[in-house]
């Protein structure tokens, strides 16, 4: 690798902007909706609370009952119809039922055209993180032509340069890649 602080911040900088990249797709995945109760689908719903907007997560606990049910339980029960009328809103496909104590979720079993559905939808959400991944090595590669173009690296340089970036995001890709097919055998499997 070079000697050079542009070029070292550039390749810092553009495994922060991949690995960033990475963690949203993880989160994205997280909150895709499979046949099991998962937790983390609640992360992005806010509810009406207290004059504001509040995070439900930081309303309550929230537990995995069994394989297919949650269970989110409130530090304040006068916020129970708050929280059913957001998750509602929220569109993630699950009618919450309410006991007066506590709010339970019931994960229904998937069916095939439902699964295939989310493949498509996991799939194409794949397909933004690479597409994020391409951008930042672009952005990489210009920054090196413009080096280049400045007389601040030689030819040589600049080719050494390209290598490594090539090297780093290929790495990026193929991780992607390997989280993708992991989340397509998750929602297949039965």
């Amino acid at each position: 690798m070079i000697e050079n602080e542009k070029i070292e911040e550039m390749m810092m900088e553009l495994e922060e902007k991949c690995d960033n990249t990475i963690k949203a797709l993880e989160g994205d995945y997280g909150a895709l909706r499979t046949g099991r109760a998962n937790p983390k689908i609640l992360d992005k719903i806010e509810v009406e609370a207290y004059g504001g907007m509040s995070k439900l997560i930081e309303l309550g606990n929230i537990s995995t009952l069994d394989a297919r049910c949650l269970q989110i339980n409130l530090w304040d029960k006068s916020l129970l119809k708050a929280v059913e009328k957001a998750i509602l809103q929220s569109n993630i496909g699950l009618t919450p039922s309410n006991d007066g104590q506590v709010i339970r979720l019931v994960f229904p079993v998937m069916t095939e055209e439902r699964r295939k559905e989310l493949v498509k939808q996991a799939k194409k959400m794949g397909e933004d993180a690479k597409v994020a991944v391409r951008n930042h090595r672009r952005e990489g590669m210009e920054l090196i032509k413009k080096m280049k173009t400045a007389k601040e690296l030689s030819e040589d340089e600049a080719s050494g340069c390209e290598a490594d970036v090539e090297k780093a995001i290929s790495s990026y890709m193929s991780k992607v890649e390997e989280i993708i097919s992991a989340k397509e055998k998750e929602l297949m499997s039965v």
